[in-house]
């Protein structure tokens, strides 16, 4: 199972890794949207296995989950999911964010091209004015 997960990974990681160098911003904001999809799965694959394993590699039973006042079994270990629900709400508030500035560059150029947005003519700073009184 572990390996399927390193496996699953990697393929996220190739495929975000691809997208962020292409020439469109949607595709650049779903290889962001992949990248931390990916990032919390390599968490949960570190995190380990919640069975214990007898010397042949069997599993025997399931970890006892984090409460006070349960068994001596070993425990699962609770740092793991916190950190992947943090991510999941980091990456949803960059999530909104990112689709926010693609709306908004849209809207403004017509365009999510990478190689037309760089020959967009900026606009000049609004030059100072002082008011004579």
């Amino acid at each position: 199972m572990t390996l399927l997960m390193v496996i699953a990974v990697v393929v996220l990681v190739a495929v975000s890794v691809y997208l962020l160098t292409s020439y469109e911003l949607k595709s650049v904001a779903m290889g962001v949207f992949l990248l931390s999809h990916a990032a919390n799965i390599g968490i949960l694959a570190m995190s380990g296995q919640p069975m214990l394993l007898t010397g042949k590699g069997e599993p025997t039973r399931l970890s006892a989950p984090p409460i006070i006042g349960v068994s001596a079994d070993p425990m699962v270990d609770p740092l793991p999911q916190a950190l992947i629900l943090t991510a999941i709400v980091i990456s949803f508030a960059t999530t909104a964010f990112l689709l926010t500035i693609l709306v908004v560059t849209h809207r403004r150029t017509a365009t999510l091209l990478v190689d037309e947005l760089a020959r967009i003519d900026r606009p000049a700073p609004p030059v100072a004015t002082t008011i004579d009184a």
